[in-house]
This record gives C-alpha cells, structure tokens and sequence, in this order.
C-alpha cells in the first residue's frame, strides 16, 4: 500500500471518529445545527474549491446551484408529493443539466470575463427565485418541506441529520481526493497552472473545464437538498450574491487547491455571522477585508500558512 494512501485511509478514519465524538458528546440543540450548517457549507466549499483551486475557473454563481438544489426538492416533494429521496436525483440532475447549458457559453471566457459571467447567471436564478411566486413562493418563502426518513430512521433529530450531513462530507471529500490524484487532476492543475500550455500537450480544456463545472454544480445542487430538508423552509435570500461571495471567502480562508482547508474556511465563515451580530450591516466589508488580508499575508490559505509556520518553526527550533 502507498503510503499516501495509508495516509488518506489515516485522515477519513479521524474524520469520522471525530464526528461520531461530536454526535455523542454534544447535546445542545444549537450547537449540533451549527455544527450541521458548517457541514453543508464544508459541501459548497469543497464543490468551488474542485472549481477554483485546481482548475483555476473563478465563479461568482455558485449559490445559484445551490438554490436550484433546494428549490428544485422543495417544489417536487410538496407540490408534487414526490419521495425526498426521488427528488434528490431530480435536483441534482436539474443543477447539473443548468451547469452544462451555463457552461457551454460562458466558459469560454477566463479570468474577470468569467468571473463576471458566472455573476449575471447567479443574479438571473435570484431573481427567478423571486419573482416565479406562483411556483416558488416568491420573497415571502417556501414552507411545508418534509423531513428525510429511511424506513424506521428519521432525521428529525440533530444529532440523525449531523451523521448525515457530515457522513455526505467525507464521501464527497474521498471522491475529490480520488479525482485529485488521477490523470483528471493531473489535467486540472495543468490547467491551473497555464491552460494554452496544458491544450499543447493534449489536454482537452474545454471538456474538461465543462465537466468539472457540472461536477461542482452538482454537489453544489446536493448542498441544497440537504440545506431545504434541515430548515423545512427556504427563500431567495439564502441564494443570492453574498452567498456565493461567502463561499468563494471559504474557498480562499483554507487555501485553494486544499480539500482538507474548505473544512476550516466552511467554519470560520459558519461561525464568523454568530460573532459578529453587531456588524450584519456591514457584512460584505468584512468579508471583503478578511479576503485582503488573507491574500496579502496568507495568500496559500490558513491551513498552509498555518503549516509553513510550523514547519519554518521546526526547522529553526532544530537549529
């Protein structure tokens, strides 16, 4: 066995020892939803950072996805009467079906161009959101979605829909690490590095920047399907361009191109909202500050800075 195997086999078993340890230990209810949203947002992260960490494709639009996926099970399983677990691959497969018609044009494009396109196509679906009130609830909401059961198992509970939630995390993050280190994030990271110079030795770039793009549209749309059946109720708020700016300041707190990082970005972001209350009107100031000051001094994340610290301490102490 390689050892980088052994070592990943190392770090999924710690993951989930220590979200069986929090699920055991921890009984307040609202730690246990706190500990859930930063799950769901652990998805989000982990789906961008698949986008922009290692192809190097920067999108503005991701919580367009993310609502697609919520609205798409809300609309299924209440209007329709459709089980929540048939309309998962409904919502998933309609986030997926909206990536690769928003992709086919707008990745074409690179850079601020693409930035700025993904944008308008997040502020398309917001409005839809909105406005479609006839089949969407319009500002006012989405009541009335059903909670997810398997049989004789509910998720009704915190601690269900936390085994849940964090159990999707770490089957989302060994798919990834396996996409990172096969001959398809090999080509992703070329891409990164310098796309004309990856099309030279026989990359396809523009199916595989498509392809990708809909994978993280995907659990983008999966996010959503757990987010709509964790509240019970949804609304174009949580869909819109702060959202999407948040995700991107999780992506970048971490560290591109770090899966293990989203972890850290999609907590301190959880939680920086229930620290600082007092400044909710200046919300996209300090998300915009904390993304400077994390590019200016930790421009690899905090997960890598973090590490080269220690690692630059080592060597010193060693000395």
């Amino acid at each position: 066995m390689k050892s980088s195997t052994l070592r990943n086999i190392i770090y999924y078993t710690l993951f989930a020892l220590i979200v069986i340890i929090c699920g055991k230990t921890v009984e307040n209810a609202y730690y246990l939803q706190v500990l859930t949203f930063i799950g769901i947002n652990t998805l989000l992260a982990v789906s961008l950072n698949m986008l922009m960490g290692y192809a190097g494709q920067i999108s503005l639009g991701h919580a367009a996805f993310y609502g697609i996926g919520a609205y798409a099970t809300a609309i299924l399983t209440v209007h329709y009467g459709f089980s929540p677990w048939l309309a998962l691959p409904a919502a998933i497969g309609a986030a997926m079906i909206v990536a690769y018609l928003v992709g086919m044009p707008t990745l074409k494009l690179s850079g601020y161009y693409l930035a700025m396109g993904t944008l308008g196509f997040g502020m398309i679906v917001h409005i839809l959101f909105r406005e479609w009130s006839g089949v969407t609830g319009g500002a006012s909401g989405f009541v009335g979605i059903p909670p997810l059961e398997i049989g004789p198992v509910n998720f009704v509970s915190d601690k269900n829909y936390l085994y849940l939630v964090w159990g999707t995390v770490l089957f989302t993050i060994i798919l990834c690490r396996r996409i990172i280190d096969s001959r398809i994030g090999r080509a992703l990271r070329a891409i990164h590095d310098g796309e004309k110079a990856a099309a030279a030795v026989g990359v396809d770039t523009r199916k595989l920047k498509l392809q990708i793009f809909v994978f993280s549209a995907a659990f983008a749309a999966l996010a959503g399907f757990l987010y709509a059946h964790f509240v019970y109720f949804i609304s174009p708020g949580t869909f819109d361009f702060i959202t999407s700016v948040r995700i991107v300041t999780m992506v970048v707190i971490g560290g591109m191109a770090s899966i293990w990082g989203s972890i850290l970005g999609a907590a301190l972001l959880t939680l920086l909202p229930e620290w600082l209350h007092a400044f909710s009107e200046f919300e996209m100031i300090v998300y915009g500050l904390i993304l400077m000051l994390v590019m200016i001094f930790l421009p690899r994340g905090l997960t890598r800075g973090i590490l080269s610290l220690f690692e630059r301490f080592r060597r010193s102490d060693g000395r």
